[in-house]
């Protein structure tokens, strides 16, 4: 017999029709919590990892083309993108030349195919709030489905539970808010509770290449495949180096205890430790959230913990309604999919360019995105044209929502391939053909306008 408060998500998860491998997971980071874990990662149990880069890798042309034979694609598009002022599936934001980011990976993977010679499956792990509109975007693709496959499949939900007791938030305003993901850690849960698992194995599939649906840079790459799929590894993730605007986020390290790479998210970070967590120097290597794995490794490894990874729990906590912060405070219960790399003997890491990670979290890095710092080629795979990235900083109360930042670039992105930074405070309008080159610091107390064609330098 479980708790009250554990009896009452029970029965809610069970009448909302979710899987009973999803109940039964959410049961165990319950009892957790309930136990007072909070799933923090102290820097006195860890020390530096370093790992080998991709750079340095041989990879024989036949190992790649035989690897990526073997894959199946599987791309996380569960986020509406709410953060942005979005309602809709974050993928469907226009990013390129009139396309979406479901276009794109799309047209990726359709170019692939034909490249290979592969049937190279791309599936979708959506959330009930994007399935539709994901799907119907997808439809146009006549030759994206793969026989015996489906385009998608659903991640879990669980309640929210109120911070002082642990029981599940009751919000009638709007029962939706009552509902959160799990986590992308819940991709291994969704993969066995659907089926999905066996019939990719089933189907003769060996390997799995997952990466989120906002980072265009995450192309099922031959080369990766090959190195994976040679390493005899059962689990591997991207790495890149961490720059100043990844000080914030997590990073690799080693457990000193039993020596497994771990995943330390922000969320795992005691206050003491924040220093550590910024310092580039100490901890170098943050994750892509691209990962590979092997099918059959991943069936025994969930078959022998019944169906329970056991990843690290992240205890967040939020409001039930986000634009509500009088409203109560609830814990969601995560996982990070990336921290299954300390479940696996043999896990690996990879150091890979810049160019495999470009994600947009931001209306900051949607600009980037739009400008000529990167080049879309035949291929459909994003080319950087610049040296460097440069940063981009926007003042967030008249650009953070995507509706908003659109009408104050009407004409397009400035070109920014010139450009080492770019930092806007205030209501600025950009006009055609703006260029903006080195550092530049726009402020302004009242809408201010740049003139086509305008040149801005820090000269």
């Amino acid at each position: 017999m479980g708790s009250a408060g554990l009896n009452r998500a029970r029965a809610k998860m069970a009448d909302a029709g979710v899987d009973e491998v999803a109940i039964e997971t959410f049961a165990h980071y319950y009892r957790l919590l309930e136990h007072g874990e909070t799933g923090m990662v102290p820097e006195s149990t860890i020390e530096p990892l370093d790992m080998e880069s991709l750079d340095d890798v041989e990879v024989a042309d036949d190992d790649a083309a035989e690897a990526i034979r073997a894959t199946a694609v599987i791309k996380l598009n569960g986020g509406l993108g709410t953060s942005m002022g979005m309602d809709r599936a974050k993928s469907l934001l226009c990013v390129r030349k009139g396309l979406s980011f479901l276009d794109i990976i799309a047209r990726q993977v359709l170019h692939l195919r034909k490249a290979y010679d592969a049937p190279l499956p791309l599936i979708m792990m959506d959330s009930f709030r994007t399935s539709d509109d994901t799907m119907a975007a997808l439809a146009r693709y006549e030759d994206l489905p793969v026989e015996g496959l489906p385009l998608e499949f659903l991640q879990n939900k669980e309640p929210k539970l109120l911070v002082d007791d642990l029981q599940p938030v009751s919000w009638p305003k709007n029962p939706d808010l009552e509902w959160c993901p799990p986590g992308h850690g819940d991709l291994y849960t969704a993969l066995r509770g659907t089926g999905l698992l066996d019939r990719l194995i089933g189907a003769g599939y060996r390997y799995v290449f997952v990466s989120n649906s906002d980072n265009l840079g995450a192309v099922p790459d031959a080369r990766v495949a090959g190195w994976f799929a040679t390493s005899g590894a059962p689990f591997a993730i991207e790495a890149v180096r961490r720059t100043a605007s990844d000080r914030k986020g997590g990073h690799f390290a080693r457990r000193k205890l039993d020596g497994r790479i771990v995943l330390r998210e922000t969320a795992q970070t005691l206050p003491e430790d924040q220093e550590a967590l910024a310092d580039l120097d100490r901890h170098r290597y943050c994750s892509t959230n691209n990962l590979w794995f092997d099918l059959a490794a991943m069936k025994q490894a969930l078959d022998v913990r019944g169906g329970i990874l056991g990843l690290p729990l992240i205890r967040n906590v939020k409001n039930v309604d986000p634009g509500d912060k009088k409203s109560p405070e609830v814990v969601q219960v995560e996982t990070a999919m990336g921290a299954a790399i300390e479940v696996f003997d043999g896990a690996r890491t990879i150091c890979v360019g810049r160019d495999r990670f470009v994600p947009v979290k931001t209306t900051n890095d949607l600009l980037v995105l739009r400008s000529d710092v990167y080049d879309l080629g035949g291929d459909y795979v994003l080319d950087q044209t610049a040296p460097n990235v440069p940063f981009v900083d926007l003042d967030g109360s008249h650009y953070k929502l995507v509706g908003e930042f659109d009408k104050r670039f009407p004409e397009g992105a400035p070109s920014l391939r010139e450009a080492t930074r770019l930092t806007v405070d205030g209501d600025w309008t950009f006009g055609r053909g703006v260029r903006v080159v080195g550092e530049v610091d726009l402020e302004a107390t009242a809408a201010q306008r740049v003139e086509a064609g305008t040149v801005l330098s820090d000269g």
